[in-house]
């Protein structure tokens, strides 16, 4: 119950009863104030109801608009061994963990979680991306693969690593990432730019400098620092023409996209607006494809442990390459992978020691600055 400034109950200050009325004010007031802490009670009972019945509605939604990728880690051999290894039956990454996530992006959708939809030779992707989170949760990296990168595919000899996933979809792009750089993959996930797009308009837009300004596909802007819209943003990341640095700059891009839409989340503080959070998850969830060990439970978990990184803990990078060259034949244009500083990266992601690495080494890479072509 209440209390008075001196810490005394409320009842305690209550004046004497009046002759001849007996204790039925006292009680009055007793009543009243019990009466108020039920019902202050039962409101809190039925908002906390409401929130846990909204949470289970909205990972009811989110569950039902992901397509789920079966089991693509199920008969991968060799593989590189977990930085931590979480207890039987464990639905949420290990405390103190490193987690590693392939992230493939497309400019369509690729159904890579029905079947029907996938077929030999029929689909390769347009960034491949691994994302990093560290172990003690204060930092993240995402590091760009160029698509074009010649690579051993287990089964397929030498060729474009984006060709992996046209050859033997999500499974074999895994098995090829984990041989080629010795990280273990746990999880697989699949996007669209459009979702980018709708997801950029459901954060209000996103701001990027243009210093060259923008002229494609239908979207002029003069240089500058802009607001873009879903579709204006598109045109920027799909850009690879009369860029400079051609599909390199194209890369950038994209991270930067990436790196604006995380920066804007935080601006605007989306994450403690819960029926715009709900929008963003529906516009992110409706077109994603994940490895069905990815659950919503799992997202989730990983999503709270999370909770205190910052766009500044992130960073967006590059692999180091070489260049550019022809393949064997000469029939193809590649990107040639710089091996040695390469593994140097691959070792440091897969100890965990990718902040400590990237501090030191920060000419070994091409980490993504504030300017971008």
């Amino acid at each position: 119950m209440a209390t008075d400034p001196q810490g005394d109950d409320e009842t305690d200050a209550l004046p004497e009863p009046e002759a001849g009325s007996g204790p039925r004010r006292g009680r009055r007031r007793v009543s009243r104030t019990r009466v108020a802490l039920l019902v202050a009670a039962g409101l809190i009972v039925v908002l906390l109801g409401g929130l846990i019945a909204t949470i289970a509605v909205i990972q009811n939604r989110i569950s039902a608009n992901i397509d789920w990728i079966e089991d693509p880690f199920e008969g991968l051999t060799d593989r590189p061994s977990a930085g931590a290894e979480a207890g039987e039956g464990a639905t949420e990454e290990p405390v103190g963990a490193a987690v590693n996530i392939l992230m493939l992006g497309s400019d369509s959708r690729i159904s890579a979680g029905d079947p029907s939809q996938w077929s030999y030779g029929a689909q390769r992707t347009d960034a491949i991306m691994l994302v990093h989170i560290a172990g003690d949760r204060q930092s993240a990296q995402v590091m760009s693969i160029p698509r074009d990168s010649w690579v051993p595919i287990p089964g397929h000899g030498e060729n474009k690593i984006n060709a992996a996933f046209s050859f033997g979809g999500p499974a074999l792009l895994i098995q090829t990432v984990e041989d080629l750089t010795g990280v273990h993959i746990d999880h697989f996930a699949v996007a669209d730019f459009e979702s980018f797009a709708v997801l950029t308009d459901e954060l209000g837009g996103v701001e990027i400098d243009l210093p060259n300004g923008l002229d494609n596909a239908g979207v002029t802007l003069a240089p500058g620092t802009h607001t873009l819209t879903g579709e204006q943003a598109l045109a920027y990341a799909r850009q690879r023409y009369d860029l400079p640095g051609g599909d390199f700059d194209r890369v950038a891009r994209q991270q930067n996209w990436m790196r604006a839409m995380v920066s804007q989340a935080f601006r605007t503080d989306v994450l403690a607006d819960p029926m715009q959070l709900t929008s963003l998850l529906d516009a992110v969830s409706s077109s994603l494809s994940v490895d069905e060990g990815f659950t919503v439970a799992t997202m989730r978990d990983l999503a709270l442990s999370l909770r205190d990184l910052r766009p500044g803990s992130m960073d967006y990078l590059t692999v180091p390459v070489e260049g550019t060259g022809r393949s064997p034949d000469g029939q193809q244009s590649i990107v040639v992978l710089d091996q040695a500083r390469f593994d140097a990266l691959m070792d440091a992601v897969a100890t965990d020691a990718l902040s400590q690495y990237l501090a030191e080494h920060p000419d070994d890479v091409t980490i993504l600055g504030s300017a971008v072509n």
